[in-house]
C-alpha cells in the first residue's frame, strides 16, 4: 500500500525508518514500479453510452473527449525516475543544520560555507506537440505536492515541505517576473500570500531573488521546473537580458541546493551550450517525435478504437502512412488530425473515416511539420529494459532530418546497360571503371 494516496496535492507526513535522522528524506513517497506508474497516469476514458443512438450534431460535441487520451510511454517514466532522483538529491545533499545556517546568512547577506554535494539540475527539451509538458505535470501529480510535517521522532516538528514547484518562464526574462512567478507557485501550493506582501512593497529586483531563496529554504522546496525556457532565447537575442536570469537560477541552486529543470523546445539548446558553466547544469533529454515503426503503430492502436462515426474504419496501412506524414510523428498532432478527421466525417454524412476525410482534415489543420529538428532521441527509441541506452546530447546537436512513412522522391526508372549513370554501381576492384567502359565502347584511347 502506497504512503500517500495518489492524487492527493497535500498530505501529513508518514516516515520510513530508511533516513533516520533526516525527516525530509523520510518522508518522500515510494517510487513507483513501471507497471504501477503506467496503471496510474494513463488516461484512457470509456466511450459515451448510447453512441449507436446519437444524432452526427451529438457525435461531433463529444469528440473534444480524445483530447483527453494519455498513452504512456516508456521515455514519460524515465521522466518521472529523473524528476523524482532529482527531488531526492535535494534533500540528500543538506542537513537540518545547514538549512538553518543557510536561512541565517540569507538574512544577514553573509556568505554560507558547504561541503554538500550539488543538487540534480538539468533540461527537458523536446519538439512541441511531443508530450513533455503533459508527461512531467502528470508525472509529478502523483506525487503529493505539499507534505505537512508535525512530530518526528516523539518531538514537535511543525513545518510544510514542497516537494516541487512548476514556474513559466517569464516573457520579459526578467529577474524580478521570475522571483513573482515562483512566489505565486508557493502561494498556490501553500496557500499563503507573500506574492501580495512583496508586490505591495515594491521590492527591488535583488530584494526578491533573496526572498525567494530564504522561502525555498523555509518551505524545503524539492525541485522548481522552469517551462517555456525558449522564452529566455527570444529575450536573449532582442535585449540581452537573460545572464541576470540564468545568474539568479544558479546562485538559487547554489544557496538552497533546491534542484532547477529547465523544460522547453530545442530553441533552448543554444543558449545552454553557449556558456560553459551552463553545459554541465543543463544536461538532459532531448526528444524527437515517433519514428514511423512499432511504437508509433502501438499508440495508434491505444487511440484508434475512439471512433466516434456510425461505423468503425480499420487501422489500414493506407491511413496509418498517410496520419504519419502528416503529423510528422508528433503526438499531439496525430490526435488532432485523428478528431478532425472523424469531425469532416460527420460533417460531409461519411459513415467513418477514410483518406479523404482524413486529408480534409489536414487541409482544415493546416499543420506544418519542420524538414528537420536539432538532434535528439526519438520517442520510439526509448525502451524499458533498453536494449540501448540513449545517447546524451551533443553539444553541438546536427539536424536530423524528419522521417516520412511513403517512400519520397521520383520513382526508379529503367536504365540501359550502357548508361553512364549506373557505371560506378558497376566498376569492382576486379573490373576497374575504365576496363568496364572500355569494353562498352564508351572508351576511347588517344595515343600520346
Amino acid at each position: 500500500m502506497s504512503k500517500y494516496p495518489i492524487g492527493e496535492w497535500r498530505s501529513s507526513a508518514v516516515y520510513d525508518s530508511a533516513h533516520e535522522g533526516n525527516p525530509f528524506l523520510a518522508a518522500m513517497p515510494e517510487m513507483l514500479s513501471h507497471d504501477a506508474f503506467v496503471r496510474a497516469i494513463r488516461s484512457l476514458p470509456p466511450l459515451p453510452a448510447g453512441l449507436g443512438t446519437m444524432t452526427p450534431e451529438e457525435r461531433r460535441r463529444r469528440l473534444p473527449m480524445l483530447s483527453s487520451l494519455f498513452v504512456p510511454m516508456d521515455y514519460t517514466y524515465m521522466l518521472y525516475d529523473q524528476l523524482y532522483r532529482a527531488i531526492s538529491s535535494t534533500y540528500a545533499t543538506r542537513t537540518m543544520m545547514e538549512e538553518i545556517q543557510r536561512t541565517n546568512a540569507l538574512f544577514r547577506g553573509a556568505p554560507f560555507s558547504s561541503y554538500a554535494t550539488q543538487p540534480a539540475t538539468g533540461s527537458i527539451l523536446g519538439v512541441p506537440g511531443v508530450g513533455k509538458t503533459s508527461s512531467i505535470r502528470r508525472s509529478l501529480s502523483l506525487l503529493p505536492q505539499v507534505i505537512e510535517h508535525e512530530q518526528y521522532s516523539g518531538k514537535p516538528f511543525f513545518c510544510k515541505q514542497v516537494l516541487y514547484l512548476n514556474v513559466e518562464c517569464p516573457s520579459d526574462c526578467s529577474v524580478k517576473a521570475l522571483a513573482l512567478n515562483i512566489m505565486t507557485a508557493l502561494d498556490k501550493a501553500v496557500g499563503s500570500s507573500y506574492l501580495k506582501q512583496f508586490v505591495s512593497l515594491r521590492s527591488a529586483a535583488s530584494a526578491l531573488a533573496t526572498q525567494v531563496k530564504i522561502l525555498c529554504l523555509t518551505f524545503h522546496v524539492g525541485l522548481i521546473l522552469i517551462d517555456e525556457i525558449q522564452n529566455a532565447v527570444a529575450t536573449a537575442e532582442k535585449n540581452r537580458q537573460v545572464k541576470p536570469l540564468i545568474k539568479f537560477l544558479v546562485e538559487l541552486t547554489n544557496d538552497t541546493c533546491t534542484s532547477v529543470f529547465f523544460v522547453g523546445t530545442p530553441i533552448a539548446e543554444g543558449l545552454f551550450t553557449s556558456q560553459e558553466h551552463l553545459k554541465r547544469r543543463t544536461r538532459g533529454m532531448r526528444l524527437l517525435p515517433f519514428k514511423p515503426d512499432g511504437a508509433y503503430r502501438a499508440f495508434l492502436q491505444a487511440v484508434w478504437p475512439y471512433q466516434l462515426t456510425p461505423a468503425t474504419a480499420p487501422l489500414s496501412e493506407q491511413l496509418a502512412n498517410k496520419l504519419y506524414d502528416a503529423s510528422g510523428g508528433i503526438p499531439a498532432y496525430i490526435i488532432k488530425i485523428f478528431q478532425e478527421a472523424q469531425a469532416q466525417a460527420l460533417l460531409q454524412g461519411e459513415r467513418c473515416i477514410s483518406a479523404k476525410t482524413m486529408q480534409r482534415a489536414i487541409n482544415v489543420l493546416a499543420i506544418k511539420v519542420p524538414r528537420t529538428f536539432s538532434g535528439g532521441t526519438y520517442i520510439s527509441d526509448f525502451e524499458l529494459p533498453p536494449n540501448e541506452t540513449p545517447a546524451p546530447p551533443d553539444d553541438a546537436p546536427s539536424p536530423v532530418k524528419r522521417l516520412y512513412a511513403n517512400k519520397r522522391g521520383r520513382k526508379t526508372v529503367q536504365r540501359d546497360d550502357v548508361d553512364l549513370t549506373l557505371a560506378s554501381q558497376f566498376a569492382t576492384p576486379a573490373t576497374p571503371l575504365e576496363d568496364w567502359l572500355r569494353e562498352r565502347g564508351m572508351l576511347e584511347d588517344w595515343p600520346c
